[in-house]
């Protein structure tokens, strides 16, 4: 019997990289959509599926990647374009309807938001349930699946909470905190999403899904304190503007500010389920504590266990923050052979001796990780890769630093740049 071909929209985005990768190891055929393939181009699984470039915004561009497809999981979102999105997000998913009708796609699987559309609710949540309603006016079945706050490394909320108790022994917050939500880990998320493609109703359903605990957002981030050791405390400013807010999480998290602003006024109610239909539908799903969620995202603060997000085939040089880390990634070009670059890095990692930088993982002319053995308030790798591109040799080195409380954040800040200089040094030597 010949593969189902499943079509994953958002390629580039957090829970479509997550799902990619499961639905290879079941056996599935995977295209992915994304408007900038290159974005993709690091992922290990990049070369096992088809890529396809393609705009939702753009409904001619859809027609070649619904050929075929058998389902179609719809996990974009347009929070990034400013005012007036939720008319847009129901739009485009009108146009996405109408383009898998035409390709003859049986099935669409989307992952919205949780909240409940009968009280006061933001415009983000209510975007992501008309969004839903807009992908049944179709003929086609829809699997809608609305959760609360997932929990895992790369998650928006996630992060969001994790940089924010990083940094702040006291808290600045809104009174917001003390509402309530149920969330749930991004590998419940994969279990649920997994599940449907083969346990699905013919006319389509809704179903709300989270964790097994409510807890409020006040909780959820002492929660997380507890988890890496820290006492933390909050000041509650009620008059603070949600534009105020969204800047200070722009800056000082990975959530742009564009996208902070929905998710903030998201937590002006309680986002929770209210009908647990996902026991009778999915019985085989077990939902797992907020705790171990923690203890899973936080088991992911390796180099080697995140996204390559930083190589998009866009920027050279970068700084970013990203699944918990401060990252700062570099590329070079140097006349000379790969060995001979590798030999000069590797003797570089042992001058440094064991004080210094101890060897995390070695691939032989290809590829070193180091991790810092200083005294550091937080966790240290750096990265070098080797590589031949168009008769040159191609040098990337970056560096990966996981803060740990606000001593962490002053150290990336006004020290950091001190150690880079040092390491520029090694690098001007290979270069020149």
């Amino acid at each position: 019997m010949p593969k189902k071909l499943i079509l994953v929209t958002g390629a580039t985005g957090y829970i479509a990289s997550r799902l990619i990768p499961q639905l290879l190891e079941r056996g599935y055929a995977v295209r992915a959509l994304a408007r900038n393939p290159l974005q993709l181009r690091a992922r290990n699984w990049s070369s096992k599926v088809e890529i396809f470039q393609g705009d939702i915004l753009e409904p001619d561009s859809l027609a070649p990647a619904l050929q075929d497809v058998h389902t179609a999981y719809y996990l974009v979102h347009s929070m990034a374009m400013g005012t007036g999105y939720t008319e847009l997000e129901t739009r485009v998913a009108g146009n996405f309807v109408h383009a898998a009708e035409m390709a003859g796609v049986q099935h669409i699987i989307y992952l919205g938001g949780l909240a409940d559309q009968d009280q006061p609710i933001s415009p983000h949540l209510l975007s992501r349930i008309k969004t839903g309603d807009a992908l049944r006016e179709g003929k086609i079945p829809v699997t809608e699946f609305r959760a609360s706050v997932i929990v895992g490394s790369g998650s928006i909320s996630f992060e969001m909470i994790r940089f924010m108790t990083e940094l702040f022994p006291i808290i600045p917050s809104h009174v917001w905190l003390k509402n309530r939500a149920q969330p749930i880990a991004v590998q419940n998320i994969m279990d649920y999403l997994l599940l449907a493609l083969e346990k699905w109703d013919k006319t389509g359903r809704v179903i709300e899904i989270g964790g097994p605990e409510v807890i409020t957002y006040q909780d959820l981030m002492l929660r997380y304190a507890h988890a890496r050791g820290h006492r933390r405390s909050f000041l509650f400013l009620p008059a603070i503007p949600v534009w105020f807010m969204a800047f200070g999480v722009g800056l000082v998290t990975p959530v742009p500010r564009r996208i902070a602003r929905p998710l903030v006024r998201g937590m002006s109610h309680d986002s929770i389920v209210t009908h647990k239909s996902m026991d009778e539908v999915y019985p085989e799903v077990k939902p797992m504590d907020f705790e171990s969620a923690v203890g899973q995202a936080l088991a992911h603060l390796h180099p080697l266990k995140i996204e390559p997000v930083w190589a998009d085939g866009e920027h050279h040089d970068r700084t970013l923050r990203h699944e918990g880390f401060f990252i700062d990634h570099r590329e070079f070009t140097v006349n000379a052979e790969p060995e001979k670059v590798f030999n000069v890095i590797t003797e570089f990692g042992e001058s440094f001796g064991p004080q210094r930088f101890v060897v995390d993982t070695l691939e032989p002319d290809h590829f070193l990780l180091l991790r810092s053995q200083r005294s550091l308030p937080g966790e240290g790798w750096l990265e070098w890769r080797v590589s031949r591109a168009e008769n040159q040799t191609r040098l990337t080195q970056t560096f990966f630093f996981a803060p740990r409380g606000m001593a962490g954040f002053l150290y990336w800040y006004l020290l950091y740049p001190f150690h880079l200089l040092e390491i520029m040094r090694v690098v001007r030597t290979i270069t020149i």
